[in-house]
């Protein structure tokens, strides 16, 4: 995490304070249900509650010390609470800490990054419905191909953007465990009940099968989750960077009062945002091996994922939190110039009602490979000598022959495209 790139919001989830905060509530809660269960005295919980705390340094010393991060916190709670500190961390092992601490910390993010979604949809929504029936080009390999309307991309987006919300909200149930089952898993010295109990206080739902840690595919699957959800922030950058070449400039990242685009060339307007998403993309994309290299623990545990998950937990979600939330202003923001997207269209001269007279002819009784030479044959002197399509067609005989001229003008008509747009919204936004 590099403070550039960094949301205090999403920060705070993963600074020590809130980790430690997280670790005592933990060790608190399962004392509390230790007591119910008569394991240790009732009398000593309102005194853990009470008393309990951590010092951040005090912690960090002991750890440089003895080289183990609980019993570093555990021997801080412990001058604070006295005597009845012995009670804390009964039958427990470090990972029911660890892992617990984790699955909360990464709902935590994941909640934030639900709330950057939402935001992010609302923007996509609201352009969408201002763009629905600005008409541009809808391009296959990069090359004019038929067509469409600037909302229809941004539904499109906003469609995907929805998906990624369904993914992530079964992300976040699935991490949304707990494990309070001792050394290995087996509940020998700690009864389950204290898990049930410390789970459902903290919002998880207890691990069926822990071993000594929660599995690694349910945080293989957050972290593929979160990854999938840059991949289509980057779709969106790429599309944004496309428009705004200077021979597209279809649309625009907002250019700011006072903002300068290239310390060497005054004029330069570049689209850094949109760039600066892509390149997020493929950090956070990075974190998903990983995450899915972490699955593959030895026996009932081992600690080779505890260092990589240190780092990725909060650089992804760090990095994607301000991703979400940049796209957010930029799609908001976007200057938009459908004049530009007309010319653009009209730039091939009618080159985009190719598949139409096609498949005109077709109906007409023209074989389809007799049609498909017909109209290529055309639209090859249009590629190759500049001519125009329509006029074209209006001086081959064969082509006047089987469809006539007015029904040849007829199909130059773009609300043959455009029908069904109001269609396609309602499946994307409903009634």
């Amino acid at each position: 995490m590099i403070p550039r790139y960094t949301r205090p919001e999403m920060a705070s989830i993963w600074e020590p304070a809130n980790r430690f905060r997280i670790w005592l509530e933990i060790e608190t809660l399962a004392c509390e249900a230790q007591a119910e269960l008569g394991v240790i005295p009732k009398e000593v919980v309102p005194v853990i509650r009470a008393k309990g705390n951590f010092d951040i340094e005090r912690i960090d010393a002991i750890e440089a010390e003895v080289k183990h991060d609980v019993i570093a916190f555990l021997t801080s709670v412990a001058e604070y609470v006295g005597p009845e500190a012995r009670f804390i961390h009964q039958g427990m092992t470090s990972s029911d800490v660890l892992d617990t601490c984790l699955s909360v910390q990464m709902t935590q993010a994941a909640d934030e990054l639900l709330a950057d979604l939402d935001m992010l949809l609302e923007s996509l929504k609201l352009r969408a419905f201002e763009h629905k029936d600005t008409v541009c080009m809808g391009r296959s390999h990069g090359i004019h191909a038929e067509p469409v309307t600037f909302g229809l991309k941004l539904a499109s987006f906003y469609a995907e953007m929805q998906r990624n919300r369904t993914r992530l909200l079964a992300a976040r149930d699935n991490i949304a465990t707990g494990a309070i089952s001792g050394a290995v898993g087996t509940f020998a010295n700690i009864d389950p009940y204290v898990e049930e109990y410390v789970c459902a206080r903290m919002g998880l739902t207890p691990e069926p099968v822990s071993s000594q840690v929660i599995p690694r595919d349910r945080h293989a699957e957050y972290f593929c989750v979160l990854s999938i959800i840059a991949s289509s922030i980057e779709r969106i950058a790429v599309e944004i960077r496309h428009l705004q070449r200077t021979e597209v400039l279809e649309a625009e990242e907002q250019f700011t009062k006072g903002q300068k685009g290239s310390s060497a060339m005054p004029h330069k307007r570049n689209p850094i945002l949109s760039e600066n998403l892509t390149g997020q993309a493929r950090y956070i994309r990075a974190m998903c091996i990983p995450a899915l290299e972490n699955v593959a623990l030895w026996h009932e545990r081992d600690i080779s994922h505890s260092s990589v998950e240190r780092y990725i937990a909060p650089d992804a979600t760090v990095a994607l939190d301000f991703s979400l939330r940049r796209l957010s202003g930029l799609i908001r923001n976007l200057v938009v110039y459908p004049e530009n997207m007309l010319r653009n269209l009209n730039q091939m001269k009618g080159l985009v009602f190719s598949q139409k007279i096609l498949l005109d002819l077709t109906q007409s009784g023209v074989s389809r490979e007799d049609s498909y030479r017909l109209v290529q044959k055309n639209a090859m002197k249009v590629w190759e000598e500049g001519k125009d399509f329509l006029e074209e067609l209006l001086a081959d005989p064969e082509v006047v022959t089987a469809l006539g001229e007015a029904k040849i003008r007829e199909s130059f008509d773009l609300n043959y495209h455009l029908k069904h747009v109001d269609t396609i919204f309602k499946r994307v936004f409903g009634a």
